[in-house]
Order: C-alpha cells, then sequence, then structure tokens
C-alpha cells in the first residue's frame, strides 16, 4: 500500500499516434521539471504523446531521445507534472526480494501488482539484434500496456522500467543502474546515446587445457564473422580468431564486448590478444561511432 501510494502518482498512462495507429503504455516522472521515462518501442515513430496522471492531469509530452537498442525512451512534458519517483539501483536486488509492477495495462489506468524477483541476470533481445543485459525477472503480473511503467522494490524506489512478457508468471524489467543512468541522461541532453563499434560476432568456446592454464580463464570468444570495412577489419582479426583478452580483461564473452562498445571507447586505442594458429597475437583495433 506504501508503495502504491507514494509512486502511482508520478506513473502516466501513455497514449501515442502515429502513422500506424494509436498505441498504450506508461511512463514515469524522473524529474521535477517534467522529464517522463518509458519504454523506446512503446513510443516508436512518434514525436508527441500523451500523458495522462492519477490526479486528473493529462499533458502533451515530446519525445526528446530513444534509445531502441537499450528499449529507453525520455519525453519532456509540456506543463507541471506530479513530484518524481525516487531511482534505485537494480544491483542491489535479490532474487526471492518483493517487487511492485505500476503501469497501465490493458488501458486499466493506475493498476498495481506484487510478485517478487524471479531472476536476474537475464537478456532481453531487442529488435536491433543486440539484446538488453541485467534485465530483471518477475513473476508480478504484466500485461500490455505496463510497458514503460514502474517496476519499484519494497521502499518505493524504482529499479526497473517493465519492458516485456515473455510468458505467463514471466514478467521482464530494464534495470535501473549505473549504465541505464548513463543512457538516460544521454538521452535527456544530447537524445541520443553515442556508442562504439567493433565489427565482429562470436560465440563463446572452450580454451585448450594448456591455454586455460596460460591466461587464466577457461574460455574465449571466437569470431564467427567480420564486417567488411570495418574497425576489427582494419585491425586485420579474422574469422577463427579465438579472442582471450580485451582490454586488459580476461574474460571474453559477447556480452563483455558490447558492455565496452560505449561512447568511451570510440576512436580509442584497444588491445586485443587473440588466439590464432597456436600462437597468441595482439591487435590493436580503434573502434568507430556506430551509425544507426
Amino acid at each position: 500500500m506504501a508503495v502504491a501510494e507514494s509512486v502511482l502518482p508520478s506513473v502516466a498512462s501513455l497514449t501515442v499516434r502515429t502513422g500506424r495507429g494509436a498505441g498504450a503504455g506508461s511512463a514515469s516522472v524522473i524529474t521535477s521539471d517534467g522529464y517522463l521515462l518509458t519504454s523506446a518501442h512503446v513510443v516508436a515513430g512518434a514525436s508527441l504523446a500523451t500523458a495522462a496522471f492519477s490526479n486528473g492531469t493529462t499533458l502533451q509530452a515530446d519525445v526528446v531521445g530513444r534509445d531502441p537498442l537499450s528499449d529507453l525512451a525520455v519525453l519532456l512534458a509540456r506543463g507541471d507534472v506530479p513530484p518524481p519517483v525516487t531511482l534505485g539501483d537494480a544491483a542491489r536486488l535479490r532474487v526471492g526480494q518483493l517487487v511492485v509492477a505500476l503501469g497501465n495495462p490493458l488501458g486499466l489506468a493506475g493498476s498495481v501488482t506484487a510478485g517478487i524477483v524471479s531472476a536476474l541476470g537475464r537478456s532481453l533481445p531487442t529488435a536491433s539484434g543486440r539484446v538488453v543485459d541485467e534485465v530483471v525477472q518477475t513473476d508480478a503480473a504484466l500485461n500490455p500496456g505496463n510497458s514503460g511503467g514502474v517496476l519499484a522494490d519494497s521502499a518505493g524506489r524504482m529499479v526497473g522500467v517493465n519492458t516485456a512478457l515473455a510468458g505467463i508468471g514471466v514478467g521482464l524489467a530494464v534495470p535501473i543502474n549505473t549504465t541505464t543512468r548513463e543512457i538516460i541522461t544521454a538521452l535527456m541532453t544530447t537524445g541520443r546515446v553515442r556508442r562504439a563499434w567493433l565489427g565482429i560476432v562470436g560465440a563463446q568456446v572452450p580454451l585448450p587445457p594448456h591455454l586455460v592454464e596460460r591466461i587464466g580463464s577457461p574460455t574465449g570468444l571466437q569470431i564467427a564473422g567480420v564486417s567488411p570495412g570495418s574497425p576489427a577489419a582494419l585491425a586485420d582479426l579474422h574469422r577463427g580468431d579465438i579472442v582471450v583478452e580485451l582490454d586488459g580483461s580476461r574474460v571474453v564473452t559477447a556480452t563483455a564486448v558490447q558492455k565496452l562498445m560505449v561512447e568511451d571507447a570510440i576512436d580509442r586505442r584497444i588491445e586485443i590478444t587473440v588466439w590464432r594458429n597456436g600462437a597468441l597475437v595482439d591487435v590493436i583495433v580503434f573502434p568507430r561511432e556506430l551509425v544507426a
């Protein structure tokens, strides 16, 4: 009850109209000067949305920025908004912890459901082909329209943005953590998120025992493809190379590569060590900015 009373006034029912028709979702107030947070897919193709709050206030809100790769979007309301939600940290969540989902499912504004954190560290595929990491899985009931709404802990802190219904009793939320806070800030200030691009795809493979002993990691990332003209291609990385060290880290996964490809990596010198033809080879690469 306390969570509902404190958080629900800051959660809006969002209505969006595009050339493809009307859509609905949820959004939450994150700053006192009118910024709202929602899911990117809720406002896809839209520049304007209507936000309706439980106190009867209805406002127009401009889409300031969308980031489909994280499924987050920021809007700016044209008027006064209720107090912002308190942002928490999903990194502090534990499996079994109570969480509350607040939003606008099936057009039923101001709905509240409760459940527990069923699992942490899930991955959520996006339409872009990339995945959102560290996704929170909950059994709190979610339905169409919940997307963009608040997943709160028992103290009323927003720890996730409800984004998907994966099945009966399986809901997913993009976490509020250090990474997503940076994304939200970038969307508020510049309207977009800059990312670096390496130009490889790969899969995790086990390493031979003698190499495991030598580098201290049981697996590496075997390159399955290199995009022509990409930074990886210019650095002479090849299909079949197994990446065993990336920018000083010996735990190399596809997720680790994706996490490294942030704005700070653009045009920065990055050293990669690969296992190639029975030898360790050092390669220097300069990631470029990813252009959608």
